[in-house]
């Protein structure tokens, strides 16, 4: 039983969802027809063309979550933790093909992709300071509901083939990011999304959130929808603006079971080619090693430019803050990752 002060009633958490809603995960566009930059405050592009097949250096701020093989992670473009970079995130990817960074080898140690009737999600461990977060970073989480009504990143958008391969957007999804630990849901738009894909329990990190398998392995599953997260019968629990981290963590009532799985079948670990620089950066301190190296920058394919142009909401989630540090959980041993150059051809063909 939990105490009265640990939960909030369904009415209150309903209002309050209510008061955020036209924030910018209603902005809608297609793969074709994609903004240079939608959000006030970008920093980083949706028209990536430039940086085709991947490099590097990218900017892109496209994200795609489709296969245990073919999915992408937010992480910084500089050495830092995820809680100071938030707002200016760029994607990296395990293919090239999108004009984003790829993950480097060795970086992820396991991958578990889920695909259920309304979303996918993808878990696991892995070397994150090989994608720029610091080392010992506890993380922070990602999503399209920023406190001024922007996303995390600013102008961040993230789509998905796995329901119909047809490319679809999703406006509701959340993206833990520690040193060690990833997690991302990418629910499409079912009545119960946001819901589904909360995001204010950004203190509470992976396990919490999204409970399910972060042991070893690289595999793809079928699954059911997972308890909403914070749903415990007719209440809701509510994190207090005026408490701090460590109060939010142990005073929260536990996370769900994770949900049941099936037709799992083992993938091989992804891999691209590139290897990383490991940064000495830690959480509390400046230096790194020389930047990681990257592909050829050539164009292979062309994303179509244009695309119209979104101004943020002016509400926004009132639960966050532009730079929140969280606890992502337990990290896992790391392994290595072979190397190998991934399919490109597809990819690219879909931005010709």
């Amino acid at each position: 039983m939990f105490h009265s002060s640990q939960l909030a009633f369904v009415t209150l958490a309903v209002s309050m969802a209510a008061s955020v809603r036209a924030d910018a995960s209603s902005a809608s566009f297609s793969l074709n027809n994609l903004p240079k930059t939608w959000q006030d405050g970008q920093t980083g592009t949706n028209q990536c063309k430039q940086w085709m097949p991947s490099s590097q250096d990218s900017l892109c701020q496209n994200a795609f979550i489709n296969s245990a093989s073919d999915f992408c992670l937010w992480a910084s473009r500089t050495p830092g933790a995820i809680g100071d970079t938030e707002r200016d995130e760029v994607s990296w990817c395990t293919k090239p093909g999108y004009g984003t960074r790829v993950i480097p080898d060795g970086t992820l140690a396991s991958v578990h992709f889920v695909k259920t009737p309304t979303y996918v999600q993808v878990t696991g461990t892995g070397d994150f300071t090989k994608m720029n977060i610091v080392a010992n970073d506890p993380g922070g989480e990602l999503d399209p509901h920023g406190a001024d009504g922007n996303g995390n990143p600013i102008g961040g958008l993230v789509y998905t083939n796995a329901f119909n391969g047809q490319y679809q957007q999703i406006h509701q999804w959340t993206n833990f990011m520690s040193a060690t630990e990833y997690c991302f849901k990418a629910c499409i738009d079912a009545d119960d999304a946001e819901t589904q894909c909360n995001h204010v329990y950004d203190v509470q990190g992976c396990e919490w959130n999204m409970p399910a398998n972060y042991g070893d392995g690289f595999e793809q599953c079928l699954g059911e929808p997972a308890l909403y997260p914070g749903v415990y019968g007719q209440s809701t629990f509510y994190q207090a603006q005026d408490a701090d981290a460590d109060d939010y963590v142990n005073n929260a009532p536990p996370p769900h079971p994770a949900p049941a799985s099936s037709s799992c079948s083992p993938q091989p670990s992804p891999s691209n080619g590139i290897l990383a620089a490991v940064s000495t950066t830690s959480a509390s301190g400046v230096t790194s090693a020389p930047a990681a190296t990257g592909m050829s920058t050539s164009v292979l394919g062309a994303q179509n430019s244009g695309g119209k142009t979104a101004s943020p909401a002016s509400s926004g989630d009132s639960q966050k803050g532009a730079a929140t540090r969280v606890t992502v959980a337990n990290s896992a041993s790391l392994g290595l990752v072979s190397a190998g150059l991934g399919a490109v051809v597809a990819l690219v063909a879909l931005f010709a």
